[in-house]
């Protein structure tokens, strides 16, 4: 079985742009939906709706794939399934192993999408001694001691941590220093990488506090709104009333 370790994606020597590598997923989960409800083909505007991308931009986004679809027929879904999927890595093995098996990695751990998108749970990693040997989903827990092993063993590329702040450089660094190429950071904390490694930050508090924002935006706008519907309606009061805007009447000019 290919491993991760021994296939690269050849998505940057094609020059796909990074922003159109970060639309392929939402691409990929809609056409799955689509296939599995047996749907032959699908128009640029139904599956951009879909993603909720533009379709314009999608039709870009394939164009780098040398997806063009069929004019008034639209795109293949079962191909371009496989083709992003070849394109994203996922027609492989990519095996994982997840540092950290709290509340969140083990709910990481659980997670039943892994398998179904090409990626197997390799090993879970704490650094308690009491965790040792515990299944969790399935799969006993192994101490910190054996990271290195492990990802050789292995041949693992892409890491999960989900320590404590405190605790992720160093695991970083041991990662990398086995040969860990990809993180995917759970962490609430800034990782320093060497050139080659790529790391994706997952910080909850974060998402949370940027639609705060918007929250706030839109009740700032709500009140704003209804502000406006009061000076207008005491506006049209006053005038019914024979009243000028400021409450007065207006003074009677002379014949």
């Amino acid at each position: 079985m290919a491993t991760g370790r021994t296939h690269r994606t050849a998505t940057r020597s094609r020059g796909i742009p990074e922003a159109t590598v970060a639309r392929l997923p939402l691409y990929l989960r809609a056409l799955t939906a689509l296939s599995e409800r047996s749907v032959p083909t699908v128009s640029s505007e139904e599956l951009a709706a879909a993603a909720g991308v533009n379709s314009a931009k999608l039709r870009k986004d394939f164009s780098y794939l040398g997806s063009y679809g069929t004019r008034g027929v639209g795109y293949d879904v079962e191909y371009l399934v496989y083709q992003i999927s070849r394109e994203l890595g996922l027609t492989q093995d990519w095996p994982v192993v997840i540092v950290g098996i709290g509340n969140l990695g083990a709910a990481l751990a659980n997670y039943g999408g892994f398998a179904s998108r090409g990626f197997r749970v390799a090993a879970l990693i704490d650094a308690d001694p009491e965790m040792a040997g515990k299944p969790v989903a399935g799969i006993p827990v192994q101490h910190t001691d054996q990271l290195e092993k492990i990802i050789d063993d292995n041949g693992v590329s892409i890491g999960v941590i989900a320590t404590p702040a405190g605790a992720a450089q160093q695991v970083c660094e041991r990662l990398v220093a086995a040969g860990v190429t990809s993180i995917l950071n759970f962490a609430p904390t800034v990782l320093s990488v060497p050139d080659g490694v790529d790391v994706r930050k997952v910080d909850l508090s974060i998402e949370l506090q940027i639609l705060a924002f918007h929250e706030q935006r839109k009740a700032g706008e709500e009140a704003d709104a209804q502000a406006d519907a009061v000076l207008a309606a005491e506006a049209a009061a006053a005038e019914k009333a024979g009243k000028g805007p400021d409450g007065d009447v207006p003074a009677v000019m002379p014949a």
